[in-house]
């Protein structure tokens, strides 16, 4: 595996360089940066390193911390899905855009190190070995339905193996698990879903939580299965099972162990649960709990903001599934108490389709487009805080600077902390 970089404090620096290889930690092959972690976390370590002409150099430590070799390592590439689920939001893009956002990432490296959902389709046996091997835990892993045929079908794999047996074989080696579902109207909701959840809960502890998130369909679907999202009174049948079953798991396991995802509350009009009801925000990331932990935080934060320049015009952008929330939880507050001339708006997606309605999903020439309309009414235009990527690129390549330039105004990315953007905005 090939060293990209070696920080100027190693015990190796000025002897090992950028280019070199790591052929084998004690006498084994190296797989990637996870396993060279594992293997010198032992007491005594031999590493045979491969200079630029192959000739190999070997090191011996006694009780080193992987760490302190600082070692950036080429990993190996990431593992694809083999999977062609009639869901899939890889297969609902169009053409033309960042090459990472057409990668079906199915690698449980990536789902332990950043919390990337697999369905564990491509791992083997070896795989499963290693993992507990290793202890790389948590995982996190689509479920989608315990019943292997409806799984096979809505994932179109034939070779899938049966999921329950296989969490269980990790869970009983110390592995935690969380799960979600996305869940598809008439296909594994109703009693499949009744079923699914019954067979999680037997695995509880192992399996820690469960995610009921609805399924996201763009205007990108030709030649994709026909489906279709929820209605209002649908979602707030899911909210009301769940939360049903949620408190009778909470008095036989201690937790409520499955959350509706935030987006069935706004598709209902429902007001979010509490803050407490969360727990320890294990899904918070796929969208359990966020809208609730962002409007709490700035209740919190509230008191603090003062001397804020209440002649201050700004834009405030977002999408249509947070606009409902935050226009009723926040933005009265915003402008009746701190008199702040602040305007909440939602744009809507005309890159995806309308279907689409988180602001992560929003594009730069969307968010362009409707803030050029209005920018004579406004000083500051600010943007949604998830629709870059950390280049400052929106999802259809249009950069920060490009957007900043053609509208001619400030413009501000927006943090989960309102009240830190408040004060920037409006300071």
């Amino acid at each position: 595996m090939k060293i990209l970089d070696i920080e100027p404090g190693s015990p190796l620096f000025g002897t090992i360089r950028p280019g070199y290889a790591v052929l084998s930690v004690n006498g084994k092959p190296v797989l990637d940066a996870i396993d060279f972690r594992f293997r010198t976390s032992d007491e005594n370590v031999k590493i045979i390193f491969a200079d630029a002409e192959g000739r190999e150099i070997d090191y011996q430590f006694h009780e080193l911390s992987p760490g302190d070799l600082g070692l950036t390592l080429d990993d190996h590439k990431i593992r694809l899905c083999k999977c062609d689920c009639i869901f899939c939001f890889v297969r609902q893009q169009p053409s033309g855009m960042r090459r990472m956002l057409y990668l079906k990432d199915e690698d449980y490296r990536l789902s332990f190190t950043h919390g990337n959902f697999i369905t564990l389709s491509n791992t083997s046996e070896e795989d499963i070995a290693r993992i507990i091997e290793q202890r790389l835990s948590p995982l996190y892993v689509s479920v989608h339905a315990t019943d292997d045929k409806l799984r096979r079908c809505m994932l179109r794999n034939e070779k899938l193996a049966p999921i329950v047996p296989r969490l269980r074989l990790l869970g009983e080696n110390g592995i935690s698990i969380h799960t979600q579902v996305v869940l598809c109207p008439g296909i594994n909701d109703g009693p499949q879903l009744e079923r699914t959840l019954s067979d999680l809960v037997d695995l509880h502890p192992y399996v820690e939580t469960l995610a009921v998130v609805p399924v996201g369909l763009t205007k990108y679907r030709d030649r994709l299965p026909q489906l279709r999202t929820y209605t209002a009174n649908e979602a707030g049948a899911i909210i009301d099972y769940v939360e049903a079953r949620q408190t009778e798991i909470l008095k036989k396991t201690g937790t409520r162990f499955v959350w509706p995802a935030d987006e069935f509350y706004v598709i209902a009009n429902r007001p979010f649960p509490s803050r407490a009801s969360y727990e320890e925000m294990n899904q918070f990331e796929n969208g359990i709990g966020m809208a609730r932990e962002f409007v709490t935080m700035f209740n919190r934060r509230r008191n603090q903001l003062s001397g804020l320049n209440r002649n201050r015009r700004a834009l405030f952008l977002t999408g249509y599934s947070a606009y409902p929330f935050l226009e009723r939880d926040v933005m009265p507050y915003v402008r009746d108490n701190l008199g702040l001339r602040l305007t909440l708006a939602a744009v809507p997606n005309e890159f995806w389709g309308h279907s689409v309605t988180v602001s992560g999903l929003l594009s730069g020439k969307d968010l362009l487009a409707f803030a050029q309309e209005r920018i004579a009414d406004v000083d500051a235009v600010v943007l949604p805080p998830n629709c870059l990527n950390g280049d400052d690129l929106f999802l259809d390549n249009l950069s920060l600077e490009e957007f900043r330039t053609t509208l001619g105004k400030p413009v501000c990315v927006g943090q989960y902390n309102l009240a830190a953007t408040l004060k920037e905005v409006c300071s």
